[in-house]
């Protein structure tokens, strides 16, 4: 893909969990080798938003199209998409009773068919690229915070996923365990990896995003680039929140 086509494209996204209409009518996208961060207080629909755009939250109504992929359509393959979509949670969502390579290549087996010695050898690739290539036999339990996050950053590249969804990925981790996290999210950003990123994290946001959104209410209320979004917002709701975290 080049850079001008759109890897997501969300259209008159709207989304209710009972009576409360979470999302509002969003239209939103990422084009191919983006990082667009999403920012903005809890309850905004930040999270819901990138839960959509796999479905792992399902729409109310409107459009969300993967790779010119419409996913709401019915007749569409979700599970073939969501194959090219790497999702990393705040949560690590590993294994316990695995070791961290079995926690890679089970679904590398699975789900892409791949031989154990081809998963095992995408795996050591992707264990090495996060750092950790030396932990490769050890429980998730005996890894810290951060490295078990790297370890799921790892697992999700090991799918060979054309874009990856991040939902607040630093947000668990005590904060001197951030940093080698967002290093690896940064590493693959350089490398031109398709990505959205829900985060609290503004320097992340200022230093390597292309784009910025910033969410309240179910809308988005602001865009544009980090820099000038965060050094000079427009709107008096972004201005109060940025007044509060930076």
């Amino acid at each position: 893909m080049n850079g001008t086509q759109r890897a997501i494209e969300v259209r008159q996204l709207h989304k209710y969990f009972g009576d409360n209409e979470v999302l509002k009518g969003i239209d939103f996208h990422v084009d191919a080798g983006q990082v667009v961060c999403v920012i903005g207080p809890s309850g905004s629909g930040k999270s819901t938003l990138l839960r959509c755009v796999n479905r792992l939250e399902e729409p109310t109504s409107g459009q969300i199209f993967v790779e010119g992929v419409d996913i709401c359509d019915d007749e569409t393959d979700l599970d073939k998409v969501r194959s090219r979509i790497g999702m990393v949670f705040q949560q690590f969502n590993l294994f316990p009773h695995m070791t961290v390579l079995d926690n890679l290549t089970v679904a590398q087996r699975k789900v892409r068919r791949r031989s154990k010695s081809e998963a095992v050898e995408v795996a050591r690739k992707n264990l090495a690229k996060v750092g950790l290539a030396e932990k490769e036999n050890a429980y998730p339990a005996h890894l810290s915070g951060g490295q078990q996050q790297r370890v799921a950053i790892a697992r999700a590249l090991s799918m060979n996923p054309d874009m990856m969804l991040f939902d607040e990925p630093t947000s668990a981790l005590d904060p001197e365990l951030v940093g080698d996290v967002l290093d690896v999210m940064r590493q693959l950003a350089e490398e031109g990896m398709t990505m959205m990123v829900v985060t609290h994290e503004m320097g992340f946001a200022r230093e390597v995003g292309d784009k910025l959104v910033f969410m309240d209410g179910g809308v988005i209320v602001e865009e544009g680039d980090p820099h000038e979004v965060l050094a000079n917002p427009q709107h008096e709701r972004t201005q109060r929140f940025l007044s509060k975290v930076l």
